[in-house]
């Protein structure tokens, strides 16, 4: 990847000797649009936040992403009086829009099958963050939720019920997506999760510096949405990197899926950011993020069930 980015050396300043060809003349060092796109062309985008289109309509199946979008996290949320029946509905069209296109999308419940979907040219969709009002305040239902392939929860308070439920989706393998909580929700929460928080739906520019430095020793991933101005995320970017750490910062999605994210890796490669920087922003951070809660279920599995 080194190689992709860096500019290219030049190959001999020693003259050619008399009566032999002149060596070839180096190629020009590559731009920050070329390197940018080079990178993402080897290490797509996680998404944290995909909105399921209003209309399964065969004719605008698979639905329109960013050519550099390798996996994406699908929100499950709902209106608050839809429920858990809204959520499984939503559960179920997410799986089937899947299936309507097994040559573009693969469903995926692990970092291992992430990558398999990544490896088979197919975009790995995941099931989550599920809405916070749809667990109906019982662990059981958490549990089901996972059951069914779901893996992250959006916590957006923090009470008894919310305490007991991050110990319960640590147990299990369910990822704390903190996204919409205010800061002393954030705060609380990490107090008890032992596993990386994922907020799929940033908006850092809201927290305190301190609230990001605790993100940071979490391990939690802040993934922002990238707009049509590059030079604004990158700037979110740059305090999510320098309060919380380059290993916290994540991509959310794009609202100009024809654009992509090249532009915003430029600004970014401009701002003097390294190649494995870029690496963890697409989608390194986040699937660290997502192996750890792995690992962590399963070293807890002979731990009893919340009631």
């Amino acid at each position: 990847m080194a190689d992709l980015l860096d500019d290219h050396p030049i190959l001999s300043t020693v003259p050619a000797a008399p009566g032999e060809p002149a060596p070839p003349e180096p190629p020009p060092p590559l731009d920050e649009t070329a390197r940018a796109r080079a990178l993402l062309a080897a290490q797509p985008v996680t998404e944290g936040h995909t909105e399921l289109p209003r209309s399964l309509d065969p004719e605008d199946l698979p639905p329109v992403r960013a050519a550099e979008a390798g996996a994406q996290l699908w929100s499950l949320h709902v209106e608050a009086d839809e429920g858990v029946v809204g959520t499984l509905r939503r559960i179920d069209a997410v799986r089937a829009l899947v299936a309507a296109c097994p040559e573009d999308l693969r469903l995926a419940q692990t970092t291992s099958e992430m990558a398999h979907a990544r490896n088979c040219g197919r975009v790995a969709a995941l099931l989550g963050p599920v809405a916070w009002t749809a667990l109906g305040g019982s662990a059981a239902t958490l549990r089901a939720y996972h059951a069914l392939g779901v893996r992250a929860v959006n916590l957006t308070r923090f009470d008894a019920f919310a305490r007991d439920a991050v110990r319960e989706m640590n147990r299990i393998g369910l990822a704390v997506d903190l996204s919409g909580a205010d800061q002393d929700t954030v705060r609380r929460a990490l107090d008890v999760t032992r596993a990386p928080a994922l907020l799929t739906r940033a908006a850092p520019e809201g927290l305190p510096d301190d609230v990001l430095g605790l993100l940071g020793a979490n391990g939690a991933v802040c993934m922002v949405a990238v707009t049509d101005d590059p030079a604004g995320a990158a700037d979110v970017l740059d305090r999510v990197r320098t309060q919380a750490g380059a290993h916290c910062a994540g991509v959310s999605h794009t609202t100009a899926p024809a654009v992509g994210y090249v532009p915003l890796f430029a600004e970014l490669l401009r701002r003097g950011w390294s190649a494995q920087e870029l690496v963890g922003l697409a989608h390194a951070n986040v699937t660290r993020a997502l192996r750890e809660t792995e690992f962590l279920a399963r070293t807890n599995r002979i731990r009893p069930a919340a009631a």
